[in-house]
């Protein structure tokens, strides 16, 4: 694990930056180039493992993200990759072969399930599933051909949170690679590689970009690891472009001061729906009632932005709630500066079965919120129009 020189914000804004007195640029240069001219063939040979022989190997614009990047994880090195997805589905594919078995959370991205479910087992790989917060049956799953532990904490989009001591106290306790989706987290609100978490990712496109404009991924971790998905990335060819990643790291600079007003408006919000009467139910860790409140408050600086609600009624209800809002674009994504809404069971996990999100508490009613740096009061004010519409006055709901 690296050393913190600085804290979090300082390093979102200075992490990956030479901090010599000397003249240079301020901004990180640009090197939209796909490959990079050398003055002979011995010099070819040298450059070939750096970040100057070809972009699909490395750029020095994808170089000053990584570092910063795994500056702020605490990781020894991080890697930049085109989306979320192709992060993790590289990352699986670099650390499992044929016969091999994986351990994961049946809470996690529908994208992600469903990547364990219909491709993996086409090489060779099975996948358990088990509940988040259930240890035993992380112990229970575990087969002499284990290979990964995959985590996912913040969990999407349920909100439920992993004690990731005990999680890493399985994995080391029986060899296993333990990957974690940190993306509700963020570097600012938890640093999983200091608990001793394998290798950290992240969808770069939520809340590490945060202006909703790019695609990209991350992962952060130890040397040797990271060391093998680069080669797995270099053929798949899974890379930024490094226009990308500079828009990337302009967006990391603001990244602490964001995270702390959404997660100071989140908290508002999630108070806001649990009082009101046509909410069923409500999650978000730092939410009084949450199963898992003291175990975020231990691990966590902030709950996030995103949080879920249930609306009394029907999934038709839900739709009304969503499609009435102004603030909240109805988009699927989330970590932006702008609030987006959607309706998981249509984006996020519709594809999935039926029976694998009603498993992970995901029901046709379940709202979630992304919410942006609006004024609070504005956000409030809309979620409680739209609500309107459903009619009822406020009262105390169920919490997790």
């Amino acid at each position: 694990m690296r050393q913190h020189r600085f804290h979090p914000e300082t390093e979102a804004v200075r992490g990956g930056a030479c901090l010599e007195k000397r003249n240079a640029p301020l901004s990180q240069p640009i090197y939209q180039t796909s490959t990079f001219r050398v003055s002979d063939c011995d010099e070819q040979l040298r450059a070939t493992g750096t970040d100057m022989f070809y972009t699909r190997y490395g750029n020095p614009t994808h170089s000053a993200v990584e570092q910063t990047l795994a500056q702020m994880e605490g990781a020894d090195e991080a890697l930049l990759f085109a989306s979320g997805m192709n992060a993790i589905t590289t990352t699986i594919l670099s650390l499992v072969e044929s016969g091999d078995h994986v351990v994961a959370q049946r809470d996690i991205y529908g994208g992600v399930a469903k990547f364990l479910t219909s491709w993996l087992p086409k090489r060779g790989v099975d996948t358990t599933f088990v509940e988040a917060t259930d240890y035993d049956q992380h112990l229970r799953a575990i087969r002499p051909n284990t290979k990964i532990l995959y985590l996912e904490s913040p969990t999407n989009p349920t909100l439920r949170v992993v004690d990731l001591n005990q999680a890493v106290a399985i994995a080391r306790g029986h060899g296993l690679i333990s990957l974690i989706d940190s993306t509700f987290a963020t570097p600012i609100n938890q640093r999983p590689a200091e608990f001793g978490i394998d290798l950290v990712l992240h969808s770069g496109t939520k809340y590490l970009s945060g202006h909703t404009d790019l695609i990209c991924g991350v992962v952060a971790g130890r040397r040797e690891l990271i060391q093998r998905l680069r080669e797995t990335r270099t053929t798949l060819g899974g890379v930024m472009d490094p226009h990308a990643a500079f828009l990337l790291l302009r967006g990391i600079k603001s990244l602490s001061l964001r995270v702390e007003r959404q997660n100071h408006s989140a908290l508002r919000v999630a108070q806001f729906l649990r009082r009101h009467a046509q909410v069923r139910s409500v999650n978000y860790p730092f939410l009084e009632g949450h199963p898992q409140r003291s175990l975020a408050l231990e691990q966590m600086k902030g709950g996030g932005g995103v949080l879920s609600f249930e609306v009394e009624g029907t999934g038709e209800d839900a739709k009304r709630v969503t499609e009435a809002l102004e603030l909240f674009s109805l988009a699927p994504s989330l970590g932006g500066v702008e609030s987006l809404v959607s309706i998981p069971v249509l984006t996020s996990h519709a594809m999935i079965s039926r029976e694998q999100r009603e498993k992970m508490g995901i029901s046709e009613q379940l709202i979630r919120l992304s919410v942006g740096i609006e004024n609070t009061d504005d956000l409030i004010a809309d979620l409680e129009r739209a609500l309107a519409a459903l009619g009822r006055e406020a009262t105390t709901v169920e919490v997790g």
